[in-house]
């Protein structure tokens, strides 16, 4: 079975430092393209970072320049360096990958999801 788990999640104040893991379970993510998605309070969701093969990354503009996403292989996870963390980023955080086994459709999109991990940043 194919899964994704998120972990990391926490409570913070504002300011602070968190790191996500998302470790993938029976398969690698070589070749995938990574994704770290938040689903606001509001439920909105929104592409926060993604990282493709291990290589080129991206970053929604709300989080360039606090948060770093980055690839381990060895240990087959993802992690989401989150600093200067500000209570609009308090969200359910989700790591996906568009693995071609386990999709469901999720914030729109077709992708193999973990199940999620809370953060909460509070002023």
């Amino acid at each position: 079975e194919v899964q994704l788990v998120e972990s990391g999640g926490n409570s913070v104040q504002a300011g602070g430092s968190l790191r996500l893991s998302c470790t993938a379970s029976g398969f690698t993510f070589d070749g995938s393209a990574v994704y770290w998605f938040r689903r606001t309070p509001g439920n909105e969701c929104e592409i926060v970072s993604s990282i493709k093969s291990g290589g080129p990354t991206s970053y929604a503009d709300s989080v360039k320049g606090r948060f770093t996403i980055s690839q381990d292989n060895t240990k087959n996870t993802v992690y989401l360096q989150m600093d200067r963390l500000k209570p609009e980023d308090t969200a359910v955080y989700y790591c996906a990958a568009d693995y071609f086994e386990g999709l469901t459709l999720f914030c729109g999109t077709w992708y193999l999801w973990g199940q999620g991990t809370q953060v909460t940043v509070s002023s």
